[in-house]
């Protein structure tokens, strides 16, 4: 059993608002007809054990979650490839939540990255 709630008529975004795509994003969830809980993983903390059943149903790897290409993440480690913990990267994405590559939309058991603020748009769509 996970700890993240599903809900089959809930839509969960998780997203950064101060990334370009986080803020792309939630204009076009704003600009949507549907409920949508929003989550800002700028101001709301999200815990380790969440994140790490956000990367198991994405059926990703942790290092995945992460924009190593990030001015925050290279500060920190260079621009070399790292080989880091699961531990290790759960510490960086609470710690530096501006690292975290894609919004993540959950509906019901679905999990879902996303790359463009159309791909959210295509997904709503669907719905």
């Amino acid at each position: 059993m996970g700890v993240i709630s599903k809900n089959n008529r809930q839509i969960k975004l998780y997203y950064n608002s101060k990334t370009s795509l986080g803020k792309q994003t939630i204009a076009y969830v704003n600009a949507s007809e549907k409920k949508i809980l929003t989550i800002d993983i700028s101001k709301t903390k999200v815990t380790g054990t969440q994140w790490l059943e956000i990367v198991n149903k994405l059926n990703i790897d942790i290092s995945e979650l992460v924009n190593q290409k990030h001015p925050d993440f290279v500060k920190i480690y260079g621009d070399k490839e790292v080989n880091l913990s699961e531990d290790d990267w759960l510490k960086l994405i609470e710690k530096k939540p501006i690292v975290v590559t894609y919004p993540i939309v959950i509906n019901g058991k679905q999990f879902l990255q996303i790359k463009t603020p159309s791909d959210f748009v295509k997904y709503l769509d669907q719905e």
